[in-house]
């Protein structure tokens, strides 16, 4: 036992039972401490009284940070969704780490994503040229669109969810969750970002995937040609090249894990991706996003309005975008 506050409490309960023939001096010689710790040690009391409950009223927040919309939260995740909270409470991550310690609230650890690659590369003469080249942040909002496509297991069984995301913004734009394979469900996908967000693209608008057959298809390149965007392609099998949205789906499935579980029906599945996704869009913070959630921090980039009562940090996209950007 090294920690000396824990021998104090011994020595103390032990001269506090009746009938009681040992002494502070043996007793502190005998735990190797000093009788002036402890009575320094009983003259705090009342200090630490008063500091367990500051403690725990402080992680009640916690606590209900961490379980806000039923989505465990890791460290940097409840200090954000504090800053959030009505009125805002400020508390450093160094803060929220030891009180976490304190009292045995564990952060969720994401673990490798089995399904990274989703659907088997195809070398056809449709296969377009890398042109994002991992230039994810580089670019602004609605100038890099990256999508790809999942296996959501259920039931004992497989959907198929396709999501086209911002690679500045992190938004997830547009997605569809289907019973199968078949290419509609994309070409669905991409019709959702233009009936959301056409006004928002241009001819400079790059939409980035892998070589799958969904995309190598002809009638996706011809939807994207219609749109005027530029397609882009990872290089075959290398999921770096489209790194974002691999982290995407995982931290997705991670954080749904436990409620998958419980589902019995695609429609109950596509309920719970439907909650996640409007979780994501607007309460799931992120660091590198200004501690602000994907249309929190959209807006933050457009208008130059940051909605937290603490500073904006100062990061790359910052600088890259004259001072209205920030990514956390």
């Amino acid at each position: 036992m090294d920690n000396p506050g824990a021998k104090f409490e011994v020595i103390h309960e032990i001269m506090s039972q009746e009938g009681n023939l040992q002494n502070v001096k043996d007793l502190c010689r005998i735990a190797g401490v000093s009788r002036s710790g402890y009575y320094n040690w009983l003259a705090s009391e009342n200090n630490r009284i008063s500091k367990e409950q500051s403690d725990k009223k402080d992680f009640e927040l916690i606590l209900e940070a961490y379980n806000h919309r039923g989505y465990a939260k890791g460290i940097r995740g409840i200090h954000m969704r504090l800053l959030h909270m009505n009125p805002p409470v400020l508390m450093n991550t160094k803060k929220v780490q030891r009180l976490m310690r304190k009292y045995s609230l564990f952060c969720p650890i994401r673990k490798a994503n089995p399904y990274r690659r989703m659907i088997k590369a195809m070398r056809t003469d449709a296969v377009a040229d890398n042109l994002l080249n991992r230039q994810f942040k580089e670019h602004g909002p609605r100038k890099v669109l990256l999508t790809d496509i999942t296996y959501i297991p259920y039931c004992g069984i497989f959907g198929y969810l396709s999501v086209i995301m911002d690679a500045f913004t992190k938004q997830a734009l547009a997605y569809v969750l289907s019973e199968s394979l078949e290419l509609d469900f994309v070409l669905e996908t991409v019709n959702i970002l233009i009936e959301k967000h056409r006004i928002s693209l241009d001819t400079e608008t790059l939409i980035h995937s892998d070589q799958g057959s969904h995309y190598t298809s002809k009638k996706f390149r011809q939807i994207i040609n219609d749109l005027t965007l530029r397609q882009s392609m990872s290089r075959r099998g290398n999921c770096w090249d489209n790194a974002p949205q691999e982290s995407f789906f995982g931290h997705m499935k991670e954080e749904i894990s436990s409620a998958m579980a419980l589902v019995t029906s695609f429609d109950e599945t596509k309920a719970l991706i439907d909650d996640w996704m409007d979780y994501y869009n607007n309460d799931r913070y992120q660091w590198l996003l200004a501690k602000l959630a994907p249309n929190e921090y959209h807006h933050y980039i457009t208008s130059g309005i940051y909605p937290l009562p603490v500073p904006p940090p100062v990061t790359d996209n910052t600088a890259k975008d004259g001072g209205n950007g920030d990514k956390t």
